[in-house]
This record gives C-alpha cells, structure tokens and sequence, in this order.
C-alpha cells in the first residue's frame, strides 16, 4: 500500500465523508490509471445503462445485498462523469448535487411551500407543470419530443401515449385499442405479402406501438411483462434441453418438429 493513499483504505461512517473518499479516488484513477484516464462521457455512455440496468435487476429479484453494490456503481458513474465535466471547466459533482436539490424544492412546491395537494394525482400534475415550465415547452407536441430516445423502445411509447392521452388523444376504451391491433397486423401482413420490406419495417413498429397502447389500458408495464415472457420462454427451452438429454438425444440434431413437440410437453408440465 502506498503511504500517500492510506487514507483512502479507511471506510467513512458519515455519508459526506465516504462520498468525498469516492470523489478523491476518481480523480486519482483519472490521473494514474490508464484505461480511467482515457475515458470520455461519450465512451461511458454504455456503462452508466448497463449499471443503471444491472440496479434495476437487483430490485426486480429483491436482492438487498446486490442492491447495495448497483447502487454503488451507478453512483460511480455519476461521481465519473462529475469529475470529467469538472477537468473540463463546465462544472463540479457540488453543482449537480445542489441543482438536483433546487429541482427537487421547486417540483414539490406542495410540500416545502404553502401550498398543498391532497391527491398523488394533483402531486402529479404539479409536477409535470413545473417541469413543462422550466423545460420551455410551449406545445404539447415539444412534451412528445423530449421523451429520451435513449429509452428502451417500449418505455418510450407507453410514456409518449400517455402524454397524448393527458390531453383527451385516446381510445375511449380498451376496444378501440384493440381493434387497432387488428388493423395494423392486417396491414403487415399485406406488406409481408407484397415483400415490401420498408413497408414491413413501418407496419412492425405500428403494431408494437399499438400493442403498448393496449397495456396502457391493462395497466401493464409492456417492458415488464416482455421481460418476464423471455424468462419464460428461457426457462422452457432449458427444461426441454433437459428432457432431450436425459432421453439419450442429441438436442441439437433434432429436428424443428421434433424440438415442437419437446416444447408442447414441458409446457405442459
């Protein structure tokens, strides 16, 4: 251990203080490490999805100890990007920290002022006045445009119709959206036939926005419950693998037919 950086190997109690331990060593992996010397916002993009990803895992399996740890990357991301963007003369971590403060006093004007809102709606609402307000929107149409691209696809369009539904765009019902459904698969496959590949590409992207529109109406995550369907579908396919082995069978020699039928069987069980 190197003398200079004793200090660093002392775990602080206070938030504060262990805070700041994590604020010095960025900065001397910024100065002494190779790979943390070279990296940009842009190269670190991926990582801070991937750890903010990787969070989300560990509370979707109630896991508190792998929380903890998630929690620690994603404020290694924030603490890194912080650093970069302070080396670079446009801000410190102290001016994100203390911004995000302010945001929070002026959003919950029903909290910290006079003020008061006596439903989660109302809170709701005040909150996506004051962001409108301080974001500069001016129509409905700039609300739409500044949900992320970056989000996953169907997170995006399940926020995007809900903002277009806040404003009386929608279905009445849960049926219209339905009959949407079938509209925009009648219309791919129209495309499908006529092989008109752009076309499959648009009436694709329809009928997704438009399955998303009708578990707006379920109240269903649509990226929840894709989720859960891959892991069923994984943890069907390993069972069949399974099955096929213990039966002496080469799996992947088996024919599409054969695996349809491993597949029906263990679906079953």
């Amino acid at each position: 251990m190197k003398k200079e950086y004793e200090e660093l190997y002392l775990v602080k109690d206070k938030d504060g203080e262990a805070l700041e331990r994590l604020v010095e060593i960025v900065k001397i992996l910024r100065n002494e490490c190779p790979w943390d010397s070279v990296q940009t916002h842009e190269s670190l993009r991926r990582c801070m999805i991937e750890e903010a990803y990787e969070a989300v895992d560990a509370i979707t399996e109630h896991d508190i100890e792998n929380l903890r740890e998630e929690l620690g990357d994603v404020l290694l991301q924030v603490v890194f990007h912080g650093n970069l963007a302070e080396e670079e003369g446009y801000f410190d971590l102290s001016a994100v920290i203390n911004e995000e403060c302010e945001k929070m006093l002026r959003r919950h004007p029903h909290i910290f002022l006079e003020e008061r809102a006596k439903t989660i709606d109302k809170a709701l609402e005040k909150w996506e006045n004051m962001k409108s307000e301080e974001h500069g929107e001016t129509s409905h149409g700039d609300k739409l445009r500044r949900v992320p691209r970056s989000l996953p696809a169907l997170l995006r369009s399940a926020k995007v119709q809900e903002k277009a539904a806040r404003v009386g765009f929608d279905w009445p019902n849960v049926s219209g959206a339905f009959d949407k459904i079938e509209e925009e698969f009648a219309e791919l496959q129209s495309a499908c036939q006529a092989q008109d590949q752009e076309g499959i590409f648009e009436e694709f992207g329809d009928l997704l926005f438009s399955m998303v529109n009708v578990s707006r109406f379920l109240s269903i995550d649509p990226e929840d419950s894709l989720h859960e369907s891959t892991a069923k579908f994984i943890r069907r396919f390993d069972l069949m693998e399974k099955t096929a082995i213990e039966r002496g069978l080469n799996f992947e020699s088996l024919s599409f037919q054969e695996m349809d039928n491993l597949w029906n069987e263990v679906k079953r069980k």
